[in-house]
């Protein structure tokens, strides 16, 4: 009896943890203007305006499952870029990761 209570719970369980790590990354919103920030490189924001730096961080482990680096990194900049507009920037720069799901970006406003 009791190998079946287990199997049921990792029947029950499994499933929604796999599911849930699938949603993470359609929960974070597209601001309205995030469509105009571009990534670039540190090279091409020299004549540039700093807006500051910002460090977002997103979900990289659901229970036992770790997230995919792509779907990670999709999130991270999609908060950097939602961040972006919120601040008038119009670019932003990749900067280091300390971490998984977690990433530093400078922002910038380079166009009039």
């Amino acid at each position: 009896m009791r190998f079946f209570k287990g199997m049921w719970v990792v029947t029950a369980v499994v499933p929604l943890i796999v599911g849930l790590s699938g949603c993470a990354s359609n929960m974070i919103d597209v601001r309205k203007g995030s469509d105009r920030v571009s990534l670039a490189d540190e090279k091409q924001v020299g004549s540039c305006q700093s807006k500051g730096k910002i460090t977002v961080s997103v979900l990289a482990k659901v229970g036992f499952i770790t997230r995919s680096a792509e779907d990670v990194e999709a999130n991270l900049y999609q908060l950097a870029v939602n961040d972006a507009v919120d601040a008038g920037a119009d670019t932003v720069v990749k900067g280091e990761s300390s971490e998984f799901g977690k990433r530093t970006f400078e922002i910038y406003k380079c166009r009039p």
